[in-house]
Parts: structure tokens; C-alpha cells; sequence
């Protein structure tokens, strides 16, 4: 069997490869739709943590490292993805957390033992998984609860047939491209 490979496309890291987990359990994020949100947001990741939901190969915390944020943290349930996850960082700095959790939980855990500001890039499996027909209204709760958090920025990677209030709790819809099947709704917290 063939291994595929994900790209760091830019930043100090650019060019280094990643190993991509089994497309059974993961769903790697498009290099136009990456190349997106990096484009958009890279120049405002000075000190910030970039914290990566349902991180299969962990594309995005590397890139966004890559890209000068301070520290990344990467969850992944699935425990042979999280091999190739932990793998991946390990390759790359140690700058790069892999964390074997379901992500919902250990948000919250991680949140309490840092003050830095944040950024989240949910890219849940869309509907590859058994059991995540109700994903999206776990990320939309897992939103509202960050509201005494110190967020920047939620990204959320999802099906372009999902739609998002203007609001989440405290968080407010700022930005909503769609690329194809897959669409990137951006969220900030109103001061």
C-alpha cells in the first residue's frame, strides 16, 4: 500500500512532508482550502497557541508553527491516527503537541492550564466517522463554553450543506468562504 503524504506549503518548516493517517477514520484538509486560511490570518499568529481539533496528520498546527505562532497542540482520538500525528511532530519541534484525547474533553483541560491567547481550527470528520451525526452541535457548544477563554480566532472546516448562526455564545460569525463540499465559517469573540 501506497503512504500519502500532506505539504508544509509555507513558513520556516515549507517543504517538510507529513504522513497522512488512513482516509478510513480521517479526512486531510484541501491544499486551496489551507492555503486559505493561511493566507488570511498568518501575519496574526505572533505569541499566539494554534490548538488543532480532530488532527489526523496535523497539517495545520505544523503549518500554522511554520507560520510563527508560539505553540501548537494537536487532539486526535483515533489512536492509530494519533501515532502518525505524534510521529509527525516529533519530526518536525517539539514546539508540537500531540495529544491522544477526544478533543472535547481536553479542550477544556488544556484551556484552564494556559493564558495565552488561542486560536481553534475544528476540522471534524465530516461523515467518514460512526457516531458523528451530531458533530457539528458538539463544536457549537464547545464554542459557546470558550467564552472565558482568552480566544482569538475559531475556525471551523465543515460541509459546505451546514450552516452556522451569525453568533455562537459570545463568538460572532466574521467570515464564510465556501470551496466546493468543503466551506470555512471563522468566529471572534465580540468585546
Amino acid at each position: 500500500m501506497n503512504k500519502l503524504f500532506a505539504q508544509i506549503n509555507s513558513g520556516k518548516f515549507k517543504g517538510k512532508k507529513l504522513l497522512i493517517p488512513s482516509k478510513t477514520t480521517t479526512r486531510s484538509t484541501k491544499s486551496l482550502v489551507k492555503s486559505s486560511f493561511f493566507d488570511t490570518f498568518r501575519f496574526e499568529f505572533a505569541n499566539k497557541i494554534f490548538i488543532e481539533m480532530f488532527a489526523g496528520s496535523g497539517v495545520m498546527a505544523a503549518e500554522a508553527l511554520s507560520n510563527g505562532v508560539k505553540k501548537c497542540y494537536g487532539f486526535e482520538k483515533d489512536k492509530a491516527a494519533f501515532e502518525i500525528l505524534k510521529s509527525n511532530f516529533k519530526s518536525i519541534s517539539s514546539d508540537l503537541i500531540a495529544i491522544n484525547s477526544d478533543c472535547f474533553n481536553g479542550l477544556q483541560a488544556l484551556l484552564k492550564e494556559n493564558n495565552d491567547e488561542f486560536i481553534i481550527y475544528f476540522d471534524p470528520p465530516f461523515d467518514i466517522r460512526d457516531g458523528y451525526n451530531d458533530i457539528y452541535k458538539k463544536v457549537c457548544e464547545t464554542i459557546k463554553n470558550l467564552s472565558n477563554h482568552n480566544a482569538f480566532l475559531v475556525a471551523i472546516e465543515h460541509n459546505s450543506d451546514v450552516k452556522f448562526d451569525g453568533a455562537i455564545g459570545k463568538f460572532k460569525l466574521f467570515k464564510s468562504k465556501k470551496f466546493g463540499k468543503t466551506s470555512m465559517t471563522y468566529f471572534k469573540k465580540e468585546i
